[in-house]
């Protein structure tokens, strides 16, 4: 029903925004990197939107770009995730953390959200990982994660995953260093220290 709505920041509070266009205050449930991501009082900020309606009434969400709406719209097609539960997990994770974490299979990652248990992560990542594409993790700023062909980078990896790490943490912690080293047990040595390990 509306694609975006642009105005003027009336209110600005955790979770949610009023958004001044045209003379009438649309109240948006937000994320917090699309609050963050917001201007101050009183300055023009244009939201991406999606109108959630249900039994109960209609709720307004509201995004700073089209590619977290899409996410959310991906979030909340999956069985037993609803748009509040969606708008949590975009929360409590970035986009590309989010993007990293169902490309890896992180479950725990995607837990850490509100009212996401270790089963629904495991749905999510069972039901979008085809749909995430290497391409969204890489367009956060800083190097690729892992390119296609970087076998050492992912023996780095699977030996920090055996030490405990998550596959996220472990992804993370190689991607800062894979430039320095081209062997897995130098890379190993060189992500531990950034992980002050």
């Amino acid at each position: 029903m509306f694609a975006h709505i642009e105005g003027r920041v009336a209110e600005k509070r955790a979770g949610e925004l009023v958004i001044d266009a045209g003379g009438v205050g649309f109240l948006l449930a937000c994320s917090h990197a699309t609050v963050a991501a917001a201007p101050a009082m009183g300055e023009r900020f244009r939201v991406y939107t999606h109108l959630s309606v249900r039994e109960d009434g209609m709720e307004l969400f509201g995004f700073s770009t089209r590619e977290e709406r899409e996410m959310f719209r991906r979030l909340c097609a999956v069985s037993g995730v609803g748009p509040r539960t969606a708008l949590g997990i975009l929360s409590t994770l970035s986009l590309r953390e989010l993007s990293l974490a169902l490309l890896t299979g992180d479950a725990n990652a995607i837990a850490r959200a509100p009212n996401v248990g270790k089963k629904t992560a495991q749905r999510l990542i069972l039901e979008l990982k085809d749909k995430v594409e290497q391409a969204d993790v890489e367009e956060g700023v800083g190097p690729a994660i892992l390119p296609a062909n970087a076998s050492a980078a992912q023996e780095a990896v699977q030996a920090l995953m055996a030490l405990g790490y998550s596959n996220l943490e472990a992804n993370r912690a190689v991607s800062a260093v894979r430039d320095r080293a081209d062997q897995a047990d130098a890379l190993v040595l060189l992500a531990l220290k950034g992980l002050g390990g």
